[in-house]
């Protein structure tokens, strides 16, 4: 098992990563020490994983709500599901929410941790690529608005992140590849060295390799760790991590929430960054074409959809949380490994790459 530590003084916590977590007892008790506890899941993953869960926590004062599956379902209803459910069993300050499952799951259960009695305990254990390397990790929860994506929600540090690899084995291929566009990023943003490794080893990753899986997921979860260290609440360098997630968060709220998935987002939105940061001179056309080279050989999509106007997107990026006094903050990249949040750059050119087709790929 491999622990890798979020250091954030007295709300510090573990993130364990290995083979076999769920079926372990030890590492459960470590990870939940309350006597109320409410498992808050979904529909496909209660089956799988569930009942192995419930066994290990089959000493405590165990509560359960299944939320249907899908992003279209982390919403203000899915909250208010979970808070019935705390008030209706009588939990006090100290229960426990755990969340198992992947990013919607784990971002409505935290925000009820959150808001529940004003703030209680809160167990990650993801059963997603995406939820294990970047969403589980940091302490943002959200639901999502018509109006805007993960618009509303609280920072609320979990007190452990469990990373099970035998859930990877069961994901299916769709949404195991969206969570490699996480993993990507954190090569891009701060980490030269693991975008090499990836661009050598991807095809172990497609084919779900527990030793490549073990070094992604703890580089990626480092990475984030020692991002969120140094700036919890995104006032600065957290502001990264975001690498294409403006333009994602634009396509997944112009083709409506589950159409396509939030890593598939993100990975065209990390090729957009890569197209605007070439025409604005911050990186070379061959460095472009590397990044979505790699994105591509994932199955990621490298471009917007054409199902949407430049103008939808646009209107669909003002709503986000980076942008200042009517400005579209993007982050953008100034080499493999190094990144930056800008507001200076020209309109059109932004606006240019925004429909597919723009800037392909040299022969």
């Amino acid at each position: 098992m491999i622990r890798v530590e979020v250091d954030l003084a007295e709300r510090s916590y573990p993130i364990f990563i290995g083979t076999g977590l769920l079926r372990d007892a030890t590492v459960i008790a470590r990870a939940v020490k309350s006597k109320q506890v409410l498992l808050v899941t979904n529909d496909r993953v209660d089956p799988l994983y569930g009942p192995t869960l419930e066994t290990a926590l089959a000493d405590r004062r165990l509560h359960k709500v299944v939320l249907p599956d899908g992003e279209a379902h982390k919403t203000l209803d899915s909250l208010y599901l979970i808070m019935t459910a705390l008030l209706e069993a009588r939990f006090d300050r100290s229960c426990t929410v755990v969340a198992l499952g992947g990013g919607v799951v784990g971002d409505v259960a935290g925000f009820a941790a959150a808001c529940y009695q004003r703030g209680v305990n809160f167990v990650q254990i993801p059963t997603t690529l995406l939820a294990q390397v970047d969403s589980a990790v940091g302490g943002k929860t959200a639901v999502n608005h018509p109006l805007g994506k993960n618009m509303i929600g609280a920072f609320h540090q979990p007190s452990a992140v469990i990373a099970d690899l035998d859930t990877l084995h069961t994901l299916p291929p769709r949404e195991f590849t969206a969570g490699l566009a996480e993993v990507i990023k954190y090569g891009l943003i701060r980490d030269r060295e693991f975008f090499d490794w990836l661009e050598s080893n991807l095809d172990k990753l497609l084919a779900r390799d527990i030793a490549a899986l073990s070094h992604a997921i703890r580089r990626s979860c480092e990475n984030k760790a020692a991002v969120v260290g140094a700036d919890e609440h995104e006032s600065g360098e957290r502001a990264l991590l975001n690498l294409g997630h403006t333009f994602g968060h634009a396509i997944e709220h112009a083709q409506g929430y589950g159409n396509w998935l939030h890593g598939e987002a993100v990975g065209a939105g990390i090729c957009m960054a890569a197209r605007l940061s070439t025409r604005l001179g911050t990186i070379a056309p061959t460095t472009r074409d590397r990044i979505i080279r790699l994105v591509a050989k994932t199955g990621l999509p490298t471009e917007p959809p054409s199902t949407n106007s430049p103008e939808s997107l646009l209107d669909a990026m003002s709503v986000d949380k980076k942008n200042r006094d009517g400005r579209i903050r993007l982050v953008l990249l100034d080499a493999i490994g190094h990144a930056s949040l800008r507001d200076d750059y020209d309109p059109e050119a932004l606006r240019a790459v925004l429909s597919p087709g723009a800037d392909p790929l040299a022969a």
